[in-house]
């Protein structure tokens, strides 16, 4: 089994227009990790005219939802070393430079080694709703692969943890991911 950790992945086009996606780090050990953007998306072009990335650990779950919904706009710093940018809002991030590309038809893997990290406020921990948040957000942009039963049935169960310890931020995080459900 391997290690993901659900990141938001900062990318740039070649005309130097950021990108921000939510996405599963695969850990690959001894420092590097694995990028495994899905065909056809934005975060796969990017990386392929300008291989680099920025790993942002962020515990606003309102940007795991807002990137995918439409709310992409938010504030970004440059990078330590490299040209993708940063999220002003991360917690830490990780600067990550691709090494080698295996070609898959779905999602080709993008090996990358650790360039620069740091880290910029504490970690308090997580709540439920958090978590409901990101599993809810997984489950959307997987929605045209995923059987729709078994979509509404982990949103049922997720929704009560949201109903038990959701915050303001969480709240609308959730909101804008059922608004988007909805819209199917």
């Amino acid at each position: 089994m391997s290690l993901i950790r659900e990141v938001i992945l900062s990318t740039i086009a070649a005309d130097g227009t950021p990108h921000l996606a939510p996405l599963g780090l695969i850990s690959a050990g001894r420092g590097e990790w694995i990028v495994a953007p899905f065909h056809p998306s934005t975060t796969l072009e990017n990386l392929r005219s300008i291989p680099e990335a920025v790993a942002n650990y962020v515990d606003d779950v309102r940007i795991f939802a807002g990137c995918l919904t439409g709310r992409r706009d938010w504030p970004l710093l440059p990078s330590a070393q490299i040209r993708p940018l940063r999220l002003a809002g991360a917690l830490a991030h990780a600067e990550l430079a691709v090494i080698a590309v295996e070609e898959d038809t779905i999602r080709p893997h993008f090996r990358c080694r650790l360039c620069f990290e740091a880290m910029h406020a504490p970690f308090r921990g997580f709540n439920r709703a958090q978590a409901a948040v990101i599993e809810a957000a997984i489950l959307l942009s997987r929605r045209h692969r995923l059987p729709p039963e078994k979509i509404a049935r982990e949103i049922e169960f997720l929704t009560v943890q949201v109903e038990k310890t959701a915050g303001a931020e969480e709240a609308i995080a959730w909101g804008w991911l059922m608004a988007a459900f909805r819209q199917q």
